[in-house]
């Protein structure tokens, strides 16, 4: 049986010819030193990580390996969620979430190798407005920069760009007001974020929900509620030094399903991925829908 390996040409700012004839080169010396059978892939377009990897499943493939960001392991995770073909990850995109939450190598050799030799485990995956997400999905402020990061006309990639995007937006954005509706509670309230989290963190350590699982059945519904706007960018640091606990306006439940409605649509994202939704949006969790290996 083979792996499937899908590269992501344009991750972390790349895209390059010579950058990208590198990563093929190392995924085949990879595959090979592990004695592995390897079809390597490189994207050409949004949703073809996806193609490629419900190809692979179709294929017999024993693993499909996302060398990317969040936004690739995202189409290769739904494509192979509810399935028996694991996802290995080499990361390499602006945030990385899920992979550093889980202590994966940033080393694309070292990842690529135990991703080819490693077990899998099965995880939880999230789903928000019809889409399923592996790491976060989020409404608000996240989505909003989510939008604008990954608008045709962004011309700057990578970490330094989206922080850039970050700090610019945070002094225009104007939050939402949301209804969220749970199994024991229905709030109204207005809020910079609102969080569905399965994965503790955005990337590059910036954690959001401290205490989330991959594999506890439950999505961390996290809010950051609307104060002024000095005393929620004041809390908002705590985001980054890692004590978002002590911010007074952040909160987070356990949840399996949750409700989320809004007298105007609401753009949100999936794993970094921004999608525009309408007015009512559903979450759940999915248990032990994926198998990753690493």
């Amino acid at each position: 049986m083979s792996v499937s390996i899908i590269i992501n040409p344009i991750a972390g700012g790349t895209g390059r010819a010579a950058s990208v004839g590198a990563r093929v080169d190392l995924a085949r010396s990879v595959a090979a030193a592990c004695k592995e059978l390897a079809d390597v892939h490189v994207t050409e377009e949004s949703g073809h990580a996806a193609h490629l990897a419900r190809a692979a499943r179709a294929g017999g493939a024993r693993l499909v390996v996302a060398w990317g960001g969040d936004g690739t392991v995202n189409e290769v995770a739904s494509a192979l969620a509810f399935g028996d073909v694991p996802i290995g990850i080499v990361p390499a995109g602006s945030g990385n979430g899920l992979a550093s939450m889980l202590g994966m190598s940033f080393k694309p050799a070292v990842a690529l190798a135990t991703a080819l030799r490693g077990t899998p485990h099965l995880i939880d995956a999230g789903e928000l407005g019809g889409r399923l997400f592996v790491n976060l999905a989020g409404i608000g402020f996240d989505a909003h920069v989510a939008a604008r990061f990954n608008a045709p006309e962004n011309p700057r990639r990578g970490l330094a760009g989206y922080a850039a995007l970050v700090a610019r937006e945070a002094l225009r954005y104007v939050p939402g007001h949301y209804t969220i509706d749970t199994t024991d509670s229905r709030r109204s309230l207005g809020a910079w974020l609102v969080v569905l989290a399965n994965g503790t963190e955005f990337g590059n350590r910036i954690r959001i929900a401290p205490h989330a699982r991959v594999d506890d059945g439950a999505l961390d519904l996290v809010v950051v509620e609307q104060g002024s706007r000095l005393a929620t960018l004041w809390g908002m640091r705590r985001i980054v030094t890692g004590t978002v606990e002590q911010a007074a306006q952040w909160s987070s439940t356990l949840v399996q399903r949750v409700k989320i409605e809004s007298d105007t649509p609401m753009m949100f994202h999936v794993d970094g991925e921004p999608v525009q939704g309408g007015t009512t949006l559903d979450a759940l969790v999915h248990p032990g829908a994926l198998k990753i290996c690493y």
